[in-house]
């Protein structure tokens, strides 16, 4: 990873994800989280106020050593313990069954292998444990899947491996895990080719 990577990014990231609309969206993601939580893609820590007292604690996976320096005095404040936990979403350093929960905001669009992360959340996850999810990825409309692919390019390169157009219900259950809800929406105010959003939650099974 070369210096944009490393020190510029961490911080593009900081401030698109920290948006005040996008507040309401985590608050709902995180509902219901309980007991032991593995979070992928924690960044600079955006969900650490929105996890419920339900919570006891978040075993963080996050690579970018410059999110999680982002992330201290949001750390600071947080009456739930997170530890940094992990580096490789694909490779999580878990037994089988650790989980009660697992939490992935705006991760999926970017960890190299999808696939492999989502199966990696179900092996550590207790046997009916849920995740949370959300995702932006590809649109229910073809005009705006059609700017996706176009886009996904330009977006790779400036936005650390981020991809417009994954199908994220199709990773999940790909995956082996049972979607028990979901919302499709776009985000409010925001280009569509960006903002093409699934909200839901998904249970392991074995």
């Amino acid at each position: 990873m070369g210096f944009y990577g490393r020190r510029i990014l961490p911080h593009v990231i900081n401030v698109a994800c920290g948006a005040k609309s996008l507040r309401p969206l985590r608050e709902r993601v995180c509902a219901g989280l309980t007991g032991e939580v593995v979070e992928l893609g924690f960044g600079s820590g955006h969900n650490v106020g929105c996890y419920p007292s339900t919570v006891t604690r978040v075993r963080a996976v996050e690579p970018s050593d410059g999110g999680w320096q982002l992330a201290r005095k949001r750390l600071a404040t947080s009456a739930i313990p997170v530890e940094r936990a992990g580096l490789d979403g694909q490779a999580l350093p878990f037994e089988d069954d650790t989980f009660d929960a697992a939490l992935s905001t705006y991760t999926l669009c970017t960890v190299p292998d999808a696939d492999r992360a989502l199966r990696e959340l179900r092996r550590v996850l207790r046997p009916g444990g849920t995740l949370h999810f959300l995702e932006h990825g590809l649109a229910p409309d073809p005009k705006v899947q059609r700017w996706q692919h176009r886009l996904d390019p330009l977006e790779r390169r400036l936005a650390g491996g981020c991809e417009f157009s994954r199908p994220i219900d199709e990773l999940i259950t790909g995956a082996g895990f049972t979607i028990t809800e979901v919302d499709h929406f776009y985000e409010p105010g925001g280009p569509r080719f960006a903002g093409a959003l699934s909200l839901g939650r998904a249970e392991a099974g074995r």
